[in-house]
Order: C-alpha cells, then structure tokens, then sequence
C-alpha cells in the first residue's frame, strides 16, 4: 500500500505543480483564450491564489514525507487539495461543464482523499 500512495502522491503532485504553476504563469486573459472559460468570472489575484495553493499543495504531497520534517504535512496538504477540487468541481456543475471539468475534478479530489486518508491512518507518516 506504501508505494501505491507513492505513486499516487508523486503524480498528483506533477498534476497539481503544472496546473498551479500555468495558473501563477500565466496572465487571465491567456487562461481564458486556452479554453478555460471559468477564469472569465475571477479577478486574476484569485486565479493567482489559486495557482499558489496548487503548488504548496503539490510540495506538500511529497516533501514533508519524503524528508520526514513535519510529515503530518502530506495528509494535510492532501486534504487541502480535496477542497481546492471540491471547490472546482462546484464551479464546472454551475457552469454546466460536467464533462470533462467537472469529472476531472472529481478523480483528482478522490486521489487527493485516498493520499489524506492512506497517509493519516493506512500507511501513517507521521
């Protein structure tokens, strides 16, 4: 089960790096040419706030544990990311993009709350 939760933190974590990090490189106007139509209706520092949760939650996933300073970080970090999808996922269903946002979302968020719960009671890191 440990190294499952590995490989699940270790590709959420590229997932979220590249999505948080196109969200704080990019300016709003380039993320919305780029088909992501949502950004239309957030200011860009929210989009930039975003974009820096999805990556200090992505270092989350795999530093404290994998340095073992502060490991309780990782499930904590996962949890996190489990909302920041929630979230998402809410936006996509009001706007009617269920499929593929919407959807996409959702698997990322359940990964994020398999890692939070592997990591709080399955294979613990704390």
């Amino acid at each position: 089960m440990n190294i499952v939760l590995w490989v699940v933190q270790g590709l959420l974590a590229i997932v979220f790096l590249m999505a948080g990090g196109m969200k704080l490189i990019r300016s709003r106007q380039d993320i919305i040419d780029s088909g992501q139509d949502w950004a239309e209706h957030y200011q860009e520092g929210f989009i930039k706030a975003i974009g820096v949760a999805e990556v200090l939650g992505a270092v989350g996933l795999v530093v404290p544990a994998l340095t073992g300073i502060l490991p309780v970080l990782t499930p904590l970090a996962a949890a996190g990311l489990v909302v920041i999808m929630i979230g998402a996922a809410v936006v996509h269903i009001r706007r009617s993009e269920v499929v593929p946002f919407a959807i996409m979302n959702s698997v990322l968020g359940l990964a994020a709350a398999f890692i939070a719960v592997g990591r709080f009671v399955l294979v613990p890191v704390l």
